[in-house]
């Protein structure tokens, strides 16, 4: 039986993320309603406006399978804006974060649109640099105790995994870089051989 990911599809770059996981051959479909995501083995929050997704996860009562998908010890990966959904605490008010992965987290910490850039980061597991694009990205500031640092940009964690759940607040899906796809999808084998 193959693998089958999701990638939720209330707003953001969902399709980018599609693209990258049909290269790797990995049963994927666009998530749009709260039914879809109990059949999944791995589940994607994109990168897009962390309010707006927030809010929309509300709406489309979407907070408890996401919830029991990340308890059934199910992968789950936050990208930028999913980061932010996926954390524990925020710095600022709003929005609200499911709380389900122990990071302190800082919306837009590299400014506006017009500060995106580029840069050459060093991951855990990844044999060469990743060439990360940060487009009005968070940072992590703080991390619990089960959170594994991956990767770093100027000395803030900006890749984090915590057993099921992996974060990063770039953009892998928009590089051409199947690396950390690829990551995501052997968190899911490390499931199924675990059983």
């Amino acid at each position: 039986m193959p693998y089958r990911i999701g990638v939720l599809a209330l707003q953001g770059d969902f399709k980018e993320h599609i693209q990258c996981l049909n290269q790797l051959k990995v049963y994927t479909e666009e998530i749009r309603t709260p039914e879809q995501v109990k059949k999944l083995d791995g589940l994607i929050i994109p990168g897009g406006e962390s309010t707006t997704i927030s809010k929309l996860i509300k709406i489309f009562n979407f907070e408890k399978v996401i919830y029991d998908h990340a308890l059934e010890k199910k992968a789950l990966w936050g990208t930028c804006a999913g980061m932010i959904i996926l954390a524990k605490t925020l710095t600022e008010i709003n929005p609200k974060p499911l709380g389900l992965l122990d990071i302190k987290v800082s919306r837009n910490w590299y400014g506006r649109q017009i500060d995106s850039f580029e840069k050459d980061i060093n991951i855990v597991g990844l044999n060469k640099p990743f060439r990360a694009v940060f487009i009005r990205a968070p940072v992590i500031q703080k991390v619990g105790k089960n959170v594994r640092i991956l990767g770093e940009e100027n000395g803030y964690p900006i890749a984090v995994r915590s057993d099921n759940i992996l974060a990063t607040s770039f953009h892998p899906e928009l590089t051409g870089d199947l690396r950390i796809h690829d990551m995501f999808v052997n968190m899911i084998d490390e499931k199924y051989i675990k059983k």
